[in-house]
């Protein structure tokens, strides 16, 4: 059953509309029907094939209002770089400790950067940090000798993003409280670091949809002219 601020948000949606960027950021607000500060997802669906190693878009980019959310961030280093990310306000630091918590179910983190040299200890992690988009990667930044700058790239609004089975890359770009200019430009940031990822080989329109939503709101169809500069 839809409450009557689902019913009511609804309403103010054309489903037959497709909206600007703009637009889209200034309703978004408008129609959220949840008493806590929601987060406001951009779902892109790429003219891609997946399966296509080339074509697994798959990057960072750090958005200039950030997330609106304070990202965990577990540190896996070897000691001598452990300092560095204490400093940089790493959440949890260590190795063997959470290799073995890892594997026995813990992943209450966001993000995990690890040091080249401890890659290959993560490796058996990776059936259960795969599929949660926690493995640590050079393509994302999440692979690095300076965990400091990596530690503070994400607490300052650093996301990362891939393509799923489907071509459809999911990101939160904000919360329901941020100005909607704040919410258009951290989307359009977005969006210009995937249009850069564009593969040679990707045949026909690359930007095939994209729409706007918060938590439990209707989703806005969002024009992709509105967003190719």
């Amino acid at each position: 059953m839809a409450t009557k601020k689902r019913k009511a948000a609804d309403t103010k949606v054309d489903k037959n509309k497709v909206y600007s960027l703009k637009e889209a950021s200034a309703l978004v607000k408008d129609i959220n029907c949840t008493k806590f500060d929601s987060s406001v997802d951009i779902h892109i669906r790429l003219g891609v094939d997946p399966k296509k190693a080339d074509q697994a878009i798959r990057g960072s980019v750090t958005l200039p209002h950030g997330t609106g959310k304070t990202k965990r961030v577990l540190v896996l280093c070897t000691p001598d770089k452990e300092a560095a990310a204490k400093e940089a306000g790493a959440d949890h630091v260590g190795l063997d400790e959470f290799i073995q918590k890892i594997e026995a179910g813990w992943t209450d983190i966001d993000v995990i950067v690890a040091t080249p040299a401890v890659m290959p200890k993560i490796g058996k992690l990776g059936k259960i940090l795969g599929p949660r988009n926690l493995m640590p990667n050079p393509k994302t930044g999440t692979v690095t000798n300076d965990v400091a700058a990596a530690v503070n790239e994400v607490k300052g609004g650093k996301i990362t993003f891939k393509v799923d089975k489907a071509g459809i890359i999911h990101a939160s770009i904000g919360r329901v409280s941020f100005a909607s200019d704040k919410l258009e430009q951290n989307s359009q940031e977005l969006i210009n670091a995937i249009i850069k990822l564009k593969p040679a080989t990707a045949k026909g329109t690359y930007l095939k949809g994209l729409s706007m939503a918060s938590t439990m709101s209707p989703s806005i169809t969002v024009d992709t002219k509105s967003v190719q500069n």
